[in-house]
């Protein structure tokens, strides 16, 4: 039976991507207005679709929380539309009269949209919306533990863009989920891109699929609060951002990095949002349930919030506690909680002066989220300044809550659920992903002139020859005394041979 299982969803695999091809070639020649109008009418479904997916999303995988999904669906819909309502993604797109080149948009084809559990209906209304907007049709396959969530995302997202004019199948999600449909979809000759959102092993195996792939690597941010920080809004941000949606974003908080001199100041306005701090004991309890010994957060506690993960770690909390702070005195397997938490648990670090939290925060970024965001809270420039030159990351956010700040949603980065990581992290790209990143670009380049050659001297050889033997002081050769050495050689080696 199970054999039976994993060949239906095979087949079904290649059935979406069959459909989804013929769906493209037919939208591929869509003018603008009508790509425009189907993604505003997919942009409608998904705002008044959003309180529903987000029930479905809590109920399904039991993470995060219905408020803050809710928020999700609308900023997918809502907010990423208008990010890119006027973005040109057909024909001509740009000309460039000095330099008499034009540049036309074409789509990629078929792109593979692999969803995570952590945000499985957001992610499927901003992937499609961002897949249309470019003309090419999307495959979801969505994670195991949220798949009736995600398919409904994916349903809704499909019936307003056929209800708007696009060809059936342009969007289809797998139902019969399995490691063999997820490869068969990511190697499929049809498939042209693979749009990864999830777990490292996932993002590196649609890297190594060989096909193009955009793909995100592990978050694992600090906040360094500055000497100059308002630290009342620096301490509420950090609550807002580690809390917002239970931890489950990968741009949210993991640890705080505190200058020593308002350490106290910090820890107090901390409190006062909702962070409650554990003593060593509770540490060492609230690491065994929330790491894995072999590495890695615990499933079982992502996306909860802290009263959940207390009761498993069998520790007392306040009623109002809106996230866990655990002091560490290092980074790495002897302080688990030094890695990436998606969930409600922050580390908290203090340190002498900005040199050595500008140190801190590079062991933390090396030790699981290279290349992804950094959280800095500070009214120093230049010092801002410093940490925006010295980090390995692509995304300094300042002042802000770094869950929503990294997504785009209180900053002024572009509206995304997928965060590129660049080199550091193995991420072909280090930005927030857009349509334009799913589109080829032609580019028509007009004559400008043949470039002005200067005029070159003819040197004549014996010119050369004169000139560098009067360059050479050495004497002339006498020919004569070469010929009678040759003769000589010749009559010693005929003697020889006789």
């Amino acid at each position: 039976m199970e054999l039976d299982r994993d060949l239906c969803s095979l087949q079904e695999a290649r059935n979406l991507v069959k459909a989804a091809r013929k769906a493209q070639e037919t939208l591929r020649n869509f003018t603008q207005e009508q790509v425009d109008h189907i993604i505003d009418m997919m942009r409608e479904a998904g705002e008044a679709n959003a309180a529903k997916l987000a029930m479905m999303a809590v109920s399904e995988t039991g993470m995060g929380n219905y408020a803050d999904k809710c928020f999700k669906n609308y900023f997918a819909s809502r907010t990423v539309y208008n990010s890119i309502k006027t973005m040109k993604t057909v024909g001509i797109i740009r000309k460039d009269h000095e330099q008499k080149i034009w540049e036309i948009a074409e789509p990629v084809g078929v792109i593979a949209g692999i969803v995570p559990t952590t945000n499985p209906t957001s992610t499927v209304i901003y992937k499609a919306m961002i897949a249309l907007k470019s003309r090419n049709a999307i495959v979801f396959s969505p994670h195991p533990t949220a798949v009736r969530c995600t398919h409904e995302a994916a349903k809704i997202m499909h019936q307003a863009a056929v209800a708007a004019g696009a060809p059936e199948g342009v969007i289809g999600c797998i139902m019969n989920v399995s490691m063999g449909a997820t490869t068969e979809l990511m190697k499929h000759p049809s498939v042209a891109m693979i749009l990864a959102t999830g777990g490292s092993a996932l993002v590196k195996a649609a890297y190594s699929s060989g096909k193009p792939a955009l793909g995100v690597g592990p978050g694992n941010v600090p906040a360094f609060v500055e000497r100059s920080a308002n630290l009342a809004k620096a301490a509420e941000y950090i609550v807002m951002g580690k809390s917002f949606d239970n931890g489950t974003i990968c741009a949210s908080e993991q640890s705080i990095v505190a200058e020593e001199c308002i350490a106290e100041e910090l820890i107090t306005q901390l409190k006062r949002y909702g962070a409650h701090f554990l003593d060593p004991e509770e540490v060492q309890k609230v690491s065994l349930v929330v790491m894995l010994r072999n590495g890695g957060v615990n499933p079982k506690v992502v996306g909860k919030d802290p009263k959940f993960i207390a009761q498993l770690a069998g520790i007392s909390i306040p009623e109002q506690t809106k996230c866990l702070v655990a002091p560490l005195a290092g980074v790495g397997p002897k302080w688990p909680l030094s890695y990436e938490k998606l969930t409600t648990v922050l580390g908290f670090y203090r340190v002498a002066d900005w040199h050595v939290g500008c140190e801190r925060c590079i062991e933390l970024l090396e030790a699981g989220g290279i290349g992804h965001s950094l959280a800095i809270h500070s009214n120093n420039e230049e010092l801002i300044r410093e940490f925006a030159l010295k980090k390995p990351v692509n995304r300094i956010l300042v002042n802000t809550p770094a869950a929503m700040g990294g997504v785009g949603a209180t900053t002024g980065l572009s509206p995304s659920f997928t965060l590129g990581c660049g080199t550091w992290a193995g991420s072909s790209i280090s930005e927030n992903v857009t349509p334009l990143h799913l589109i080829n670009i032609k580019r028509v380049a007009w004559h400008l002139g043949i470039p002005e050659r200067k005029p070159v001297k003819v040197m004549d050889v014996r010119e050369t020859d004169q000139s560098a033997r009067a360059k050479d002081p050495s004497p002339p050769v006498d020919t004569q005394l070469v010929q009678e050495i040759v003769k000589q050689v010749m009559k010693h080696l005929n003697s020889i041979q006789c």
